[in-house]
């Protein structure tokens, strides 16, 4: 049988009581997948040739009392930073991994972002039927872009433009039993299968489209 990546103790790690705690557990657990994936996905990244992305493991390092409930992997064109720039994630939470192209609200341009995805919002709903959107990446709920539609789409582009907080978060969700039966090689597969499906989006939100 073939050994999971992924396992049901990474996923309870965001179930551990305390800062101190949770924080061990996500550093011998969690960090070290993360920097495998981090090398791995950024290669595949700059393997486009359009410039060299690179991997920002979540440290979690201003946190003093609360807990970390997800964590993550993000990858960016830039070795300072990401959080301003429209960038790519690899995570968990407690419920679910996820694989996302996120605009969050430190963005400078999200006004320019969310007009050039309303006038191109085809490539969002053409999407396969399992991808999702959110407007908030602190949250682990999405909406399923098959069920929301294009009036839906339209809607988080919307507020996008018009409240401060606001963020569009595109991507896949796999649950536990999903991301567990995936081998290490088969969920890099999977990760850049999803990369791939988000990467015209991401052209259309940094202007390259």
């Amino acid at each position: 049988m073939t050994k999971g990546f992924w396992t049901t103790d990474d996923f309870n790690v965001f179930s551990i009581d305390g800062l101190e705690n949770r924080m061990n557990a996500l550093q011998t657990r969690i960090q070290p997948k993360f920097e495998l994936i981090g090398k791995q996905i950024s290669l595949y990244l700059s393997s486009r040739g359009t410039g060299e992305f690179f991997p920002h493991v979540a440290k979690h390092a201003r946190r003093t009392v609360n807990p970390p409930n997800d964590s993550w992997v993000a990858f960016a064109p830039a070795k300072r930073g990401y959080k301003a720039l429209p960038h790519f994630q690899v995570g968990l939470w407690g419920t679910h991994l996820f694989i996302i192209l996120a605009v969050i609200y430190e963005n400078p341009d999200k006004k320019g972002i969310a007009e050039r995805l309303s006038k191109n919002s085809k490539v969002i709903t053409s999407l396969p039927s399992d991808f999702v959107v959110s407007g908030d990446h602190m949250k682990p709920e999405a909406f399923k872009i098959e069920k929301i539609g294009a009036e839906g789409v339209e809607q988080l582009l919307e507020r996008l433009t018009s409240v401060k907080k606001a963020e569009f978060i595109i991507g896949k969700h796999l649950s536990i039993t999903e991301a567990t039966r995936l081998s290490e090689q088969q969920f890099l597969n999977v990760a850049e299968e999803t990369i791939d499906q988000l990467l015209p989006i991401y052209d259309i939100i940094t202007g390259k489209d």
